[in-house]
């Protein structure tokens, strides 16, 4: 057994009430001015005031110990929403946008979506593992410690298991914790434009079974949105997907309000992700449903589109967490920090707010919240040292990152 003491450390944590936090309860951070932790095999044993942890494991023998000197410590953010598993980059289409083109007119000339799945076809597994894996070892620098992602670049069954696998590789060889999201429903292929039903049927009587035969993918998203499935073709895949044993997420409202977040609360999926034009009505209704809203900044920020409503979202009741939504198209980037200082300055979230979105309550919408998202006894000892006195910081220090150390189960990894 290895026994670890992390002792003057200024630790900032929310706690973890056993449910997602919401309304006043997002801005429920602990603040311990001078605290420790004793981690036992990567597991927290002991957090609190340091001369209580020590009077605590006073007879406790110790490998290791580590004076922070005061420096600030937070919870390993958790992302819950990335498409990290891609072929090839796209920076020809963010050139077309910056002229004024459209997303989903670019969808409509097979770039989007279409165009990641042709280089996914045309990628080795390994070539597709090393360029996820440097993305992924790129957002371990930047303090995402846990992470989803998601497959949906293949769109028929075999691309699909492909990029299942080579996300489960990301999992096994690095130090992230990752969950992974069969998306088969990212968009119907251009030769079931016209009979999209038929492509519906597909997803259902064949990718499911199989993908969950596989047994990596935990959770089952869909893209509902116009021009590529409407509300009731996700309700039919989603309802399946939860039919099979897959928890449910939705890529909902991001362009239109096409009624996505109400399916969210009807259904009450684990998540909906995006919302920027979802109704407040819906958002109400998500809410009351327990859904936890994923906001994507980075994504409105890279198509110059307004904010998803954060604020109101946390004002209605809706618990909200923050993720990257790295891929290749709309939104290329990995950096937390970032998205946590697009949720303080543009979205209106205070940093304790912040600070829940990209921990706790991002654990809870991939279903990780008892493993990590808080520093408790019980949970992961995944932590960073910050740069700065409080996490403010994070927002603070524009266009770098304050994350000078990442931990993942009490052992430093970067």
């Amino acid at each position: 057994m290895t026994v670890k003491l992390y002792r003057n450390a200024r630790i900032f944590t929310p706690t973890d009430p056993g449910h997602p936090l919401r309304a006043s309860e997002q801005t429920r951070v602990t603040e311990i001015k001078r605290g420790a932790m004793l981690v036992r095999n990567g597991i927290i044993d002991h957090i609190g005031k340091e001369e209580d942890v020590l009077k605590d494991i006073a007879s406790t023998p110790v490998n290791e110990e580590r004076n922070f000197e005061g420096a600030c410590v937070i919870p390993g953010f958790v992302d819950p929403h990335t498409h990290l598993c891609f072929a090839k980059r796209r920076e020809d289409e963010f050139g077309m946008r910056l002229a004024g083109l459209p997303y989903l007119e670019i969808l409509k000339r097979g770039g989007g979506i279409l165009s990641s799945v042709n280089a996914v076809k045309s990628a080795t597994e390994d070539e597709l593992f090393a360029n996820t894996k440097k993305l992924a070892m790129s957002a371990l620098s930047k303090g995402t410690t846990t992470i989803e992602i998601k497959s949906g670049y293949g769109l028929d069954l075999e691309l699909e298991l492909k990029m299942l696998g080579v996300i489960r590789r990301i999992g096994r060889e690095t130090p992230l914790d990752v969950a992974a999201t069969f998306m088969g429903a990212h968009a119907v292929p251009a030769e079931y434009k016209e009979k999209p039903d038929e492509f519906v049927e597909i997803i259902i009587n064949e990718m499911l079974p199989k993908v969950k035969a596989q047994g990596i993918a935990e959770f089952c998203d869909v893209f509902c949105e116009d021009g590529v499935f409407s509300v009731d073709q996700s309700r039919k895949i989603l309802k399946a997907a939860m039919a099979a044993g897959f928890h449910a997420k939705i890529h909902a409202d991001e362009v239109n309000d096409l009624g996505g977040a109400g399916l969210a609360a009807e259904l009450k999926v684990t998540s909906a992700e995006h919302l920027l034009a979802a109704s407040e009505e819906n958002l109400r209704a998500m809410g009351k449903a327990g859904c936890i809203a994923v906001l994507l900044p980075a994504t409105a920020y890279s198509l110059k589109k307004p904010y998803a409503r954060g604020r109101d979202m946390i004002d209605w009741g809706v618990p909200v967490a923050l993720a990257t939504d790295c891929n290749p198209g709309s939104c290329f980037c990995e950096s937390v920090p970032f998205i946590f200082g697009l949720g303080v300055l543009n979205m209106d979230m205070s940093v304790e707010e912040a600070l829940v979105a990209s921990t706790l309550n991002a654990a809870y919408a991939i279903n990780r919240q008892n493993k990590v998202g808080s520093l408790e006894p019980g949970k992961q000892a995944d932590f960073l040292v910050l740069d700065g006195e409080t996490p403010t910081t994070i927002a603070y220090h524009a266009g770098s990152t304050s994350v000078v150390e990442v931990h993942k189960l009490g052992e430093r990894v970067y």
